[in-house]
């Protein structure tokens, strides 16, 4: 048997006024994007936003559906708009806010599992990391360089 260890990387912020004016403003379109969710039964909005190469800034909300598998992550949503609307260009930073109707939400909230394997596949399309920044509605804020220091392990097509 051999031991495997793993480590990742992550900047702390302490809040959004210390991030770079550039991702100041990526996380206010983010947090544009999570007052549009659409999230009656959760009562959890997030938004997402991503700046592609060519400048373009593009935005998504979590939208729930009755039928739960139906719905659809903020970041998927931004993700697959800008697959669909501007498959040549890459995905450079992406930022990520979520917050609950029900409760302060002030700690940082990472993607969930689904949307980290969205977010790895562009990554491995583009053979670019994303920089990844990620809030709760108010409070500290997480950077991460790439997918992979929040799914090192990845699960990608070179396997099928």
């Amino acid at each position: 048997m051999k031991e495997v260890k793993i480590e990742s990387t992550l900047q702390v912020f302490d809040s959004i006024t210390e991030l770079p004016e550039d991702i100041q403003e990526l996380m206010s379109v983010a947090i544009e994007a999570r007052e549009k969710a659409y999230a009656p039964y959760s009562k959890f909005n997030v938004g997402a936003a991503i700046l592609l190469d060519n400048n373009e800034v593009v935005s998504g909300s979590n939208q729930e559906n009755a039928s739960y598998p139906s719905g659809l992550c903020a970041e998927r949503t931004a993700i697959y708009y800008a697959g669909a609307k501007y498959p040549n260009s890459k995905m450079l930073k992406m930022a990520l806010t979520a917050s609950s109707q029900n409760q302060l939400t002030d700690k940082p909230i990472p993607p969930c599992g689904a949307c980290r394997q969205a977010i790895a596949e562009y990554e491995i399309k583009q053979n670019l990391p994303i920089e990844i920044y990620f809030m709760g509605a108010k409070g500290k804020v997480v950077k991460s360089e790439s997918l992979v220091n929040l799914l090192p392990l990845v699960f990608e097509s070179s396997v099928l």
